[in-house]
């Protein structure tokens, strides 16, 4: 007999798969019970802005380990001859970055609006484009006082973090999560065996779309995962998480900048109150590139979390936060055994 859990994402996956080219995943976990229908749990997906989640959470775990801190200025881990733009007398803090407060733009400067129609448009973005744009930049708010989504201000965080460690933003993310919670399989950089694992992505209309490579803005959308990775990553967030994770796991839970009455934005997390459960925090993320859509959506507080991977650009934010809420409401799930935290 299947559960209501399983039933659950069998049927959200089946939905999402009919009627497109490209495969799509769902997975889900509620307490100590875990699902997951569609495509092969080997098969990689370009998970876009999900990657930020990653990101936020190196921050978090280099600001643990006094490597950084969450206030500590840009300017202090750029080159010498690179000036990071001020506004109203205020600088932009690593913080700042990681959560969409900066003030800094969407995009690079010098990233040509042409490039975004091209089929690989941030391949481009290498770190001298990004510091040389950098001193053109002029920042669109004071920083730390305004939401202003910024892949910049992501990728430049990504990039500037794995600088100061004296390492590259692959090596650093493989480091400091991936090894610790056993997540063989998300990298930026494919190996032969993973490419060949890799969902084809496509179009809406069902065209094949070529892959993604971001470069120096890797931080910001260039990591490539599977289902049963991003369910690893949402157990260590729901908890209990791993005592080498757990510190860093709750700085960017409780690090909040309120966006308006039911929404903040954390440390590589959007928050918002479930509409059905008073109080009861969402924390997610969505990704996008140019063949494929991602979600991850976590529920701490009901001890559940659900992954979204879609080789196809119809999005899954809705068919997954739904997904989400119906295990929500189907009750408690059973407590997983301590045993059963970590990889």
């Amino acid at each position: 007999m299947t559960s209501l859990l399983d039933d659950l994402v069998r049927r959200t996956a089946e939905r999402l798969g009919a009627r497109q080219r490209g495969v799509v995943a769902v997975g889900a976990v509620r307490g100590g019970q875990s699902a997951l229908h569609g495509a092969d749990p080997g098969t990689l997906f370009e998970i876009g802005s999900v990657t930020k989640t990653f990101t936020a959470l190196v921050l978090a775990q280099l600001t643990v380990r006094g490597a950084v801190s969450l206030d500590q200025p840009l300017r202090d881990l750029l080159p010498r001859d690179i000036p990071a733009p001020e506004r109203g007398g205020e600088v932009i803090k690593l913080a700042h970055l990681a959560c969409h407060t900066s003030g800094l733009p969407r995009l690079p400067k010098g990233l040509m609006p042409r490039s975004l129609f091209r089929s690989d448009p941030y391949a481009g973005c290498t770190g001298e484009l990004l510091m040389d744009g950098l001193r053109r930049t002029r920042l669109r708010s004071v920083p730390g006082t305004r939401f202003r989504y910024s892949n910049l201000g992501a990728g430049l965080l990504g990039l500037v973090l794995a600088r100061h460690v004296g390492t590259d933003y692959d090596t650093l993310i493989q480091a400091e999560i991936c090894r610790p919670l056993g997540m063989a399989d998300t990298r930026v950089v494919l190996d032969p065996g993973r490419s060949a694992r890799l969902a084809g992505g496509h179009s809406r209309a069902g065209r094949p779309r070529p892959p993604w490579h971001l470069a120096a803005l890797a931080g910001a959308g260039g990591l490539h995962s599977t289902v049963p990775d991003l369910l690893t990553l949402a157990r260590a967030q729901i908890g209990p998480a791993p005592e080498e994770l757990a510190e860093a796991i709750a700085l960017t839970h409780t690090t909040a900048h309120r966006i308006n009455a039911r929404a903040a934005v954390h440390p590589g997390w959007i928050s918002t109150d479930h509409p059905s459960r008073g109080r009861h925090r969402i924390l997610f993320h969505t990704g996008g590139t140019g063949g494929y859509r991602s979600l991850l959506a976590i529920a701490p507080d009901d001890r559940a979390a659900v992954v979204v991977l879609n080789a196809n650009t119809r999005p899954v934010d809705r068919p997954g936060l739904n997904l989400l809420a119906q295990i929500i409401a189907s009750g408690p799930g059973p407590h997983p055994a301590p045993a059963s935290t970590g990889a």
